[in-house]
């Protein structure tokens, strides 16, 4: 009788890797499904017209637009004027990482810390090139962690492994306020860049859907200076609750339990709606503060998203700007 050959054993997540391997598997992923598809010589994440003042020209009717106007220069000259920019060929890039208890939860192949690393990872080499720098905030359980701007495979790798190898409090811990680390932020980028902040936008979100979270404001002020990435992180448990019968639940931020019965098809039902508005308000508050969205989920192709996203990026940045007014 022939033997069946056994089963292949699954592939190791990159939650069960020791650190150093799990950094060379993701750079293994972005060098291969993002870096040779979308990475230029000069060209960021959300590639733009630059940011680099280069003169004033005479406004051309039908063709500029008039956040560009040169206000100065037509009250001097009573000539309309725009400024004219250079494409940036250095970028600084600073991130803010919300690294509290709550990005600790997972239930898929990756948890929103893994997943929000990922994406750290995938903005680095992107971002990566001559005279480009790259610096970041932490939030965590012990407060604000800076890295500072620096250049370099090695510096980036270093952010990555501490990210990797932060401490996962057993004690419940009051992290940073994400309204404090923007207000961070706000003070280290003086140079216009990228701003990438990677959460998952739930810290101070109000009960009033109507109502602006308190981090609102903040990321506004930074997209007026400063291209701004906004990357969702959601696990699908944060979107429905799974028929287990009895569970008990923790606020790993606050040390609330609360015993829920799953079993309850309306309350699965009431969840799904409350959790389906909770990320409206995000998007909507995202969307108002003038950040780009992107949004990850743990159990889905983070690597294939992004591509999308930069690829969407690069669309609207590439296409010509729509004629104002109508046919008469």
């Amino acid at each position: 009788m022939r033997r069946r050959a056994a089963p292949p054993l699954p592939e190791p997540g990159l939650a069960e890797l020791a650190p150093n391997e799990r950094l060379r598997r993701l750079e293994l992923t972005v060098t291969r499904r993002l870096d040779g598809l979308l990475h230029g010589q000069y060209r960021g994440l959300l590639p733009g017209p630059g940011s680099e003042a280069a003169g004033s020209r005479e406004y051309r009717p039908g063709e500029d637009e008039v956040r560009r106007m040169d206000w100065a220069v037509t009250a001097r000259t009573t000539v309309p004027h725009v400024r004219e920019v250079d494409a940036d060929r250095e970028l600084t890039t600073w991130l803010l990482v919300d690294a509290s208890p709550s990005m600790a939860y997972g239930t898929a192949t990756l948890d929103k810390r893994e997943l929000s690393v990922a994406a750290v990872a995938a903005v680095g080499f992107l971002t990566a090139g001559v005279g480009s720098r790259l610096g970041a905030l932490v939030l965590s359980p012990d407060g604000v962690r800076r890295f500072p701007a620096r250049g370099g495979r090695t510096h980036l790798l270093g952010l990555l492994r501490a990210l990797l190898a932060a401490p996962r409090p057993d004690v419940v811990v009051a992290p940073p306020a994400l309204a404090d680390g923007l207000d961070g932020v706000g003070r280290v980028a003086r140079r216009r860049g990228l701003v990438v902040v990677v959460s998952d936008f739930l810290d101070g979100l109000p009960d009033d859907p109507d109502a602006a979270p308190p981090w609102e404001v903040l990321l506004r002020r930074l997209a007026v200076r400063h291209q701004v990435l906004a990357v969702e992180v959601t696990d699908p448990r944060e979107l429905e609750l799974p028929d287990v019968g009895l569970v008990t639940m923790v606020d790993p931020e606050t040390g609330r339990r609360r015993e829920v019965w799953t079993g309850d098809r309306s309350l699965r039902e009431r969840y799904a709606q409350a959790a389906a508005a909770q990320r409206d308000q995000v998007r909507a508050a995202l969307r108002r503060s003038g950040a780009s969205h992107l949004a990850l989920r743990t159990d889905r192709d983070w690597s294939a998203d992004i591509v999308r996203h930069v690829h969407a990026q690069r669309r609207l940045a590439a296409a010509p700007a729509a004629p104002r007014g109508g046919a008469a």
